[in-house]
């Protein structure tokens, strides 16, 4: 899994934000990444963090062991460990979650059932990252673009 989506394409190359791709294995591993440990971390470190496989138990746990021990050389603190959702709402494709309905209405668009499972979960991932306070309204809109939700 090393798709970027379009609304990245401003740092993939040099990959000075986090991907939604290595957030969505880190939610999936339960290990919280802050941005100024990833700009620790060299160029082939965040790389491998974009490459490595993260869908099994086994690299799951590989790729938590991974991440913890790069954190741990960079910033000399233990990471942080996050509760491992047990069903995710991205990996659901038959829910679209409230809060991103409501978020998506802001713009004047509806989700439907057919919409979302069409999603891949990594889509159906940074929709629920993206529409969640805090972040940039405009990378949420980008994303309902690129994902022909509009």
């Amino acid at each position: 899994m090393t798709d970027f989506f379009q609304f990245e394409a401003d740092f993939v190359d040099s990959l000075r934000c986090i991907p939604m791709q290595v957030r969505c294995k880190l939610d999936t591993c339960g290990i919280k990444l802050k941005l100024s440990d990833w700009n620790q971390m060299t160029t082939a470190e965040r790389r491998a963090l974009v490459e490595l496989p993260c869908t099994t138990e086994t690299e799951i746990q590989s790729y938590r062991e991974h991440i913890q021990q790069l954190i741990l050389q960079r910033t000399g603190i233990p990471a942080t460990k996050l509760p491992i959702e047990p069903h995710p709402a991205w990996l659901d494709s038959a829910t679209v979650p409230p809060s991103l309905q409501e978020k998506a209405q802001e713009l004047g668009v509806t989700l439907t059932e057919q919409h979302w499972a069409a999603l891949t979960p990594l889509q159906r991932f940074a929709l629920i990252k993206l529409s969640r306070p805090g972040h940039e309204s405009k990378n949420f809109k980008r994303a309902i673009t690129e994902f022909d939700l509009l």
